[in-house]
């Protein structure tokens, strides 16, 4: 893994216009080669996390869906268990914080001002991700919610951690949050190309648009404009509710549909990500083969098909998938010769 970070660091460090505390790993006091590792696995996962370290290398790390203030004394008592003597751990991260004494660190949130809201939608940076800002940024992500079949209210959820390797190679991540009444495909889709473009005119120089199930269908639908974008990212891409065998049958029709009217470009590039076991996905062969036919037109296609040990609707959003496929994707951005396998 920290052969990987590495890797990762060396693609991100011309980006970066300057090195930022939170991702120098070697800068920690006292951490060998393993807890290098351990804590460049918790950078690439969502918030609440905590890293702890202690005497003689110890360290520990907690994250995922408690309070923070539970998992940073877990993280402590992890770590607490692995230090010889009476000699206390000490909390290194939390968040985005750096929090060790004398070495505290804190970066800065978006500008208040930032974004843009109305009754139906709102396009704003998320403040769990590093803040670079149009001028300094490599570039902008716009990141697209999935419409839970039951209408439920998706805005303000965390984009998904796999983004956190574009995030700290230089990326701004903005959520693209729709009202659930008022979130209709082909409405959402006008809704996206109008922020792309906005995106674009507050000066980033490389637009990425990516989303999870519907947001994904609305990222591919977007590419029928050619330049909103230089990359697309559909993660585990739907449109329908009823999953049923008609409704299979017109979802299939409507992506033959979206894949016919996309325009990529020559410098276009298009990713998609299909899972295993995804119920939103019941003619898997058919669906790869139509999304295929994106590739002739596209800079640079690359499919993720339903790899080995990643399954369900939701896989994108996991810290397998972020720590497997978020190295890959981010030289998919980046590289001036992009992979086309994973």
């Amino acid at each position: 893994m920290l052969r990987l970070l590495l890797l990762l660091l060396a693609l991100a460090a011309p980006l970066r216009a300057e090195t930022v505390p939170l991702l120098d790993l070697a800068g920690v006091p006292g951490l060998g080669r393993n807890g290098q590792a351990e804590l460049s696995r918790t950078l690439a996962r969502n918030l609440p996390r905590a890293f702890a370290i202690g005497p003689g290398g110890a360290f520990a790390s907690r994250s995922g869906n408690a309070a923070p203030e539970t998992l940073a004394q877990a993280a402590l008592d992890a770590c607490q268990a692995h230090t010889p003597g009476q000699s206390l751990c000490q909390l290194w991260l939390r968040d985005l914080e750096i929090v060790f004494p004398g070495r505290e660190w804190a970066p800065a949130p978006p500008p208040a001002d930032s974004g843009w809201r109305d009754a139906m939608r709102e396009t704003v940076p998320d403040a769990r991700f590093l803040w670079w800002g149009p001028d300094r940024a490599q570039g902008v992500v716009l990141w697209a919610h999935g419409r839970g079949p039951s209408g439920e209210d998706s805005r303000g959820r965390q984009p998904q951690a796999w983004l956190r390797h574009l995030n700290h190679a230089g990326f701004d991540v903005w959520r693209f949050d729709r009202d659930p009444a008022a979130d209709f495909t082909n409405r959402a889709a006008g809704w996206m190309r109008s922020d792309l473009a906005a995106l674009r005119a507050r000066g980033y120089r490389r637009v990425v648009v990516a989303g999870q199930s519907r947001g994904g269908w609305n990222a591919l639908q977007a590419l029928d404009t050619p330049g909103l974008a230089e990359v697309t990212i559909a993660i585990a891409p739907a449109a329908l509710a009823s999953m049923d065998e008609a409704g299979q049958a017109r979802q299939m029709a409507a992506l033959r549909g979206v894949v016919a009217g996309a325009r990529p470009g020559g410098q276009g590039r298009v990713a998609v990500a299909n899972f295993r076991d995804d119920p939103f996905d019941g003619l898997p062969e058919e669906r790869a083969a139509a999304l295929r036919a994106l590739a002739p037109a596209a800079g640079a296609f690359l499919l993720i098909d339903r790899p080995e040990g990643l399954a369900g609707h939701a896989a994108g959003a996991s810290n397998a998938f972020a720590l497997r496929f978020g190295p890959c994707l981010l030289r998919f951005v980046v590289e001036e010769s992009p992979p086309n396998s994973c």
